[in-house]
C-alpha cells in the first residue's frame, strides 16, 4: 500500500480529477453542457488519432480533417437513404476511411518533409471541394441528418447523457488501445522511423509499411470521431474537410504536447475551453487567443500536459517500517 502511494504523482492524480470530473458531469442536467463537452470529446478523439502519426510517427499532415468529414459524410450519406443501423453504417464508414487511408498514405508516404505536408493537404482539400460538388447531399450547404444512428434497442443515442457516455466510453478504450500500441514493438519501430529512418531499414525494418498502417490507424480513430460529429450535429458539411479544421487538431495535439496520447486529448479540452470563453467575450476572440496560445507554445515546450510536473504527489518519501529501523 506504500509504495502504491509512493508511486502517485501530481500528474497522474490531475488525470484521475479530470476523468471523475468527465464522469459526473451529466450529473448538472444541463442539456448544453453535457452537449458541448460531449463535443470537446468528439474533436479529443481526433486529435488522439492525429496524434500517432504527429507525435509518434513525425508526419506532419495538414489534411488530417479528411479522415473526420469521410466518417461523417458515410454516415449521414447512409442515414439519408434510410440505412440508420449503426451495425451497418459505422462499420461501412470506418471501412470507408481506411480504404481511402491506405490510397492517400501509399502516395503521400514516398515523400517526406514540406512534400508529405503539401500531398495530404492536396487530398484534403480534394475531399473537402468534393464534398462541396455533391449537390444531391446539400452541396456546400450541407444536409441534415434527422436523427441519430440506432444500436438495436440496446443503447438510445438520442438521450444527450447516454450519447455523452458512449462518447467518453468510445474515447477511454480508443486511449487505452493507443498506449498499448506505441508502448509495443510497433510503437517502438515508429518512434525509431521517426527519428532515423534510414537506420530502421538498414536493420530490416519494412519502414514503409510500418509508417503507412500507423497513418491508416490514426486516420480510422479520425473517421470514427466524423461518425461522432454527424450524430452529434444531425448536420453533414464539407466545411470539416477544410484544411482550417486540420490546422485546427495540429494545434490540439502541440498545445497539449505531441507524442504523449494524454496531451493530444489535455489539448483539444483546453483548446475548445479557451475558444468558447473567448468567443463569448468579444467577437475577435481569436485576437486574444493566438498570444496566448504562441505564449503556451513559446514557454511550455512540451505543451500543457507537459508543463504538469511529474513529482510525487506526497512531498516526503515514505520509508517502509523494515528500512526506517535498519542501522
Amino acid at each position: 500500500m506504500i509504495d502504491r502511494l509512493q508511486k502517485l504523482d501530481l500528474r497522474g492524480a490531475v488525470l484521475a480529477v479530470g476523468l471523475l470530473a468527465l464522469l459526473a458531469l451529466p450529473a448538472i442536467g444541463d442539456v448544453y453542457i453535457t452537449r458541448l463537452a460531449t463535443r470537446f470529446l468528439i474533436y479529443a478523439l481526433a486529435a488522439l488519432g492525429l496524434d500517432l502519426i504527429l507525435g509518434y510517427g513525425g508526419m506532419v499532415s495538414f489534411g488530417h480533417a479528411m479522415f473526420l468529414g469521410i466518417g461523417m459524410y458515410v454516415t449521414g450519406i447512409l442515414f439519408h437513404h434510410g440505412i440508420t443501423s449503426a451495425f451497418i453504417a459505422w462499420p461501412a464508414a470506418i471501412a470507408a476511411t481506411a480504404l481511402i487511408a491506405t490510397v492517400v498514405g501509399a502516395l503521400a508516404l514516398r515523400t517526406s518533409g514540406v512534400y508529405f505536408i503539401m500531398v495530404t493537404l492536396a487530398f484534403g482539400q480534394m475531399l473537402y471541394f468534393f464534398g462541396v460538388g455533391l449537390a444531391p447531399y446539400g452541396g456546400d450547404d450541407g444536409m441534415p441528418m434527422p436523427g441519430r444512428n440506432t444500436l438495436g434497442g440496446l443503447i438510445d443515442l438520442r438521450d444527450h447523457a447516454v450519447f455523452y457516455y458512449f462518447v467518453l466510453a468510445v474515447l477511454l478504450i480508443t486511449l487505452v488501445l493507443a498506449y498499448r500500441l506505441v508502448n509495443a514493438r510497433f510503437g517502438m519501430a515508429i518512434l525509431g522511423i521517426a527519428s532515423n529512418e534510414r537506420r530502421m531499414r538498414a536493420l530490416g525494418f519494412p519502414t514503409f509499411r510500418y509508417k503507412l498502417a500507423c497513418f491508416v490507424v490514426a486516420a480510422v480513430i479520425s473517421g470514427i470521431a466524423g461518425i461522432f460529429v454527424a450524430n452529434q450535429n444531425n448536420f453533414i458539411s464539407p466545411a470539416v474537410m477544410h484544411w482550417t479544421q486540420s490546422g485546427d487538431l495540429m494545434v490540439m495535439v502541440i498545445l497539449g504536447g505531441a507524442g504523449t496520447l494524454f496531451g493530444a486529448i489535455v489539448g483539444a479540452m483546453v483548446y475548445l475551453i479557451m475558444a468558447e470563453v473567448l468567443a463569448g467575450f468579444t467577437a475577435h476572440w481569436l485576437a486574444v487567443f493566438g498570444p496566448v496560445l504562441l505564449l503556451i507554445v513559446l514557454f511550455g515546450k512540451h505543451g500543457v500536459y507537459g508543463a504538469i510536473p511529474k513529482k510525487p504527489l506526497f512531498g516526503v518519501r515514505i520509508r517502509p517500517r523494515a528500512e526506517a529501523t535498519a542501522p
